[in-house]
């Protein structure tokens, strides 16, 4: 169950069992039910739900589904952030899947479109500087400064979205590390 099967079977299972070739699902569920979150969250929730509250619960008469969603939810959130954070940050770092799964531009995402921009001013350069027949002013694309803006927009998004979980980040990466 840790070792995913390949590339091959997955695409086929994505494309041809579940139909998702050109659409946003293609790019959410190969990667959505992954085993390393079940061990975090696993492991969260034996190092951090405590056995007593859950039977105290049991004994006040609540039902599983009642102490899941009432007690164990709200004392994992530190947990289902962490996974929160690490799933958006792959997902918006993801242009491979984007690049297997879709055609279309409607459901590319920026990380693959990106990635397409990059492709082709370099490969504009390079036809530039073997004598490629292309415009003179071509010539002097600064690629450099390209890769940087490309980062830049890579980065941006995420680096806004890190002070909302960092309490919860810090907090979730921290559990179990002391005991008390």
């Amino acid at each position: 169950m840790l070792f995913a099967p390949g590339m091959v079977p997955q695409y086929l299972i994505v494309t041809q069992m579940l139909h998702l070739k050109d659409n946003i699902w293609a790019l959410i569920l190969p990667s959505a039910f992954g085993v390393y979150n079940v061990l975090i969250m696993r492991s969260f929730f034996k190092t951090s739900v405590p056995e007593e509250i859950i039977e105290a619960a049991r004994i006040d008469g609540a039902g599983e589904l009642r102490i899941f969603s009432k007690i164990v939810i709200p004392l994992a959130v530190p947990g289902i952030a962490t996974i929160s954070l690490f799933t958006a940050l792959g997902y918006w770092n993801d242009w491979f899947n984007a690049m297997l799964y879709t055609n279309s531009d409607a459901v590319t995402p920026i990380q693959y479109l990106l990635v397409r921009i990059q492709n082709n001013i370099s490969m504009l350069t390079q036809q530039m500087q073997s004598g490629g027949s292309a415009a003179a002013g071509l010539s002097e694309v600064p690629t450099e400064a390209i890769r940087f803006a490309v980062v830049v927009v890579a980065t941006l998004p995420i680096a806004l979205t890190y002070p909302f979980f960092q309490k919860h980040f810090v907090k979730g990466l921290t559990v179990g590390g002391v005991k008390g």
